[in-house]
């Protein structure tokens, strides 16, 4: 393989010089020449603005190398999307093949420096006449056979690692380093794309760790498909494994396995919100650590959340251009199987009349409720959509609303020993037909006060023969 050391083409890694023209040369160069490896040295901190990946090119990064975004935000002219105020690009590729983006070293996009003033939860945003100058971190539209592979990102402004229009994509051993405090730096975002693997990461993000979506800005590359997640290790302000809430096509045969979910605000959601479908998932084998944040963020603690809801008329870049108001696809086919959950909120699943969640199934689910942090409780959060975003519920290890054919087998609810009032049913249905309860252990958080299943209406209900086995422990 041919290499190109961006050294060789006049780079200065002294954290100072804006090296984008120098690295686009080398890229240019290695692509022209059929293809090869375009290297960042080791020692230095190289600074640059935006610049592009090209076909047939390995950017590596050795090992304590740097390449670090410039803070000019004059710099930043390109977006992707319709919606100028949703920030710009720093590394981009647009209808590239064979790419790579390999190495031990780190890709810094400096954040907090495109931020405002920070609060104590997070930062505020930084807009010039309407217009969210922060840059994406890595946007690579309509590529074919991409792999990032051991690099380490850093401190992304806005999303991390965005392939749109995609397929083909391996991303494997991936570090993303975010603050916990910057809003909407989220690390992975699959949007469009089919053939996606992503494995062995560790992700710490303000925003979502790994989102599945459909942006109405690439609708012309169809629906996201066939997609595994494994043995990735993940924390979130906000939600760890999110689908959605953008979702104008479809998702469809996805699997997320063997993971481990750490100090989230929400574990796994589904947030359907257009008029997408999301259908054949299954999480399996994952373990959430859940605990309440602050209101900024979306979500209550739920560790598992599976939603449908319109999108509140007057969002205008979530419509279809000259629509006002939107309508939301189907959820079905979901399957949960070997969840351990604990959080200070239980199970969330709420369709609405527009679309009922179909299909779903929980076997082997653990949900361990406990008071653990000093912030509200005993509230579901369903933004954005066009009902009241946070409502106040009492918690239930399973929460069931508007739903057909739903299945919980072999399920159990804990209860931690701080249990505010607010705390409840072991398992609460609300116009939930086909519901089938196969075995439930546990017990309401107040035996006392409240029974263990509060079923509304009653009609429509299995119950399998582990159902006597429901007792107080």
């Amino acid at each position: 393989m041919t290499t190109y050391n961006i050294l060789d083409f006049g780079a200065i890694g002294d954290g100072c010089f804006n090296n984008a023209s120098v690295i686009q040369q080398a890229i240019d160069t290695c692509s022209q020449n059929g293809g090869g490896r375009v290297v960042v040295p080791a020692g230095g901190v190289f600074v640059t603005g935006p610049f592009d990946l090209k076909s047939h090119v390995e950017l590596n990064l050795e090992p304590n190398a740097t390449l670090r975004a410039s803070t000019d935000e004059a710099l930043y002219t390109q977006t992707p999307f319709r919606n100028r105020s949703e920030g710009s690009i720093w590394i981009g590729a647009r209808d590239a093949r064979n790419i790579s983006i390999t190495g031990a070293g780190i890709i810094d996009g400096r954040g907090s420096a495109f931020m405002a003033s920070e609060e104590p939860t997070h930062y505020n945003y930084k807009m010039e006449n309407g217009v969210d100058l922060r840059p994406h971190l890595l946007t690579l539209i309509g590529c074919h056979n991409i792999t990032i592979r051991d690099v380490t990102f850093k401190d992304a402004a806005y999303w991390c690692i965005h392939p749109a229009g995609c397929t083909d994509v391996l991303i494997q051993g991936v570090r993303v380093l975010n603050s916990l405090k910057v809003r909407n730096c989220d690390g992975i975002d699959i949007d469009h794309c089919r053939n996606v693997r992503i494995t062995s990461c560790y992700i710490e993000s303000a925003d979502d760790c790994i989102c599945i979506k459909n942006r109405r800005d690439f609708d012309e590359y169809g629906p996201c498909e066939n997609i595994t997640v494994t043995g990735c290790v993940l924390t979130s302000t906000s939600c760890a494994i999110k689908l959605g809430s953008e979702n104008m096509d479809a998702m469809r045969n996805l699997i997320f396995d063997s993971c481990v979910i750490r100090a989230t605000n929400r574990g796994v959601g589904i947030q359907n919100r257009d008029e997408g479908s999301i259908e054949n998932v299954i999480f399996s084998n994952i373990i959430i650590q859940g605990r309440l944040f602050a209101d900024v963020w979306w979500g209550k603690a739920e560790p598992i959340y599976v939603t449908a809801f319109k999108r509140a008329p007057g969002t205008r870049f979530r419509f279809p251009e000259g629509q006002g108001e939107g309508r939301v696809g189907k959820v079905k086919n979901i399957r949960f199987i070997n969840i351990l959950c604990q959080s200070e909120n239980g199970v969330y699943v709420s369709g609405c009349n527009d679309s009922r969640i179909e299909d779903l199934l929980f076997e082997n689910v653990r949900v361990e409720i406990n008071k653990t942090t000093t912030y509200r409780g005993g509230l579901y959060d369903r933004r954005p959509c066009d009902v009241p975003g946070i409502i106040e519920r009492r918690s239930a290890g399973f929460y069931l609303n508007q739903a057909d054919e739903v299945t919980l087998r072999n399920c159990k609810v804990v209860w931690g020993p701080n249990r505010p009032d607010y705390f409840g049913h072991a398992a609460e249905a609300h116009d939930v037909n086909g519901l089938k309860i196969d075995y439930l252990k546990g017990t309401a958080a107040h035996p006392e006060r409240d029974e263990p299943i509060h079923i509304v209406p009653e009609a429509d209900v299995e119950l399998g023969e582990g159902y006597p086995e429901f007792h107080q422990e």
